[in-house]
């Protein structure tokens, strides 16, 4: 069970993962751009706080999104 504080940064979260996958996702490369990016610019909290979401299911996220943050979670 999540707090409705965690529950709404991990909503955050989702939104700006799908929105950084449609933003990269037409590159040949776009699940690595997507793990720099989110590397290089998100936190390590934010980072494990999508990586843990994903594990749960991931419900809403893109597939290009989930990709990056699965190979995230193996990178970690």
């Amino acid at each position: 069970w999540m707090g409705i504080e965690l529950m709404q940064e991990v909503e955050r979260l989702v939104k700006m993962a799908n929105q950084i996958a449609d933003n990269l996702g037409f590159h040949d490369d776009a699940e690595e751009r997507i793990v720099d990016h989110l590397q290089r610019f998100w936190a390590p909290s934010m980072c494990q706080k999508i990586v843990d979401y994903d594990a749960s299911g991931g419900d809403g996220l893109n597939p290009a999104a989930q990709a990056a943050i699965q190979r995230l979670a193996g990178v970690r």
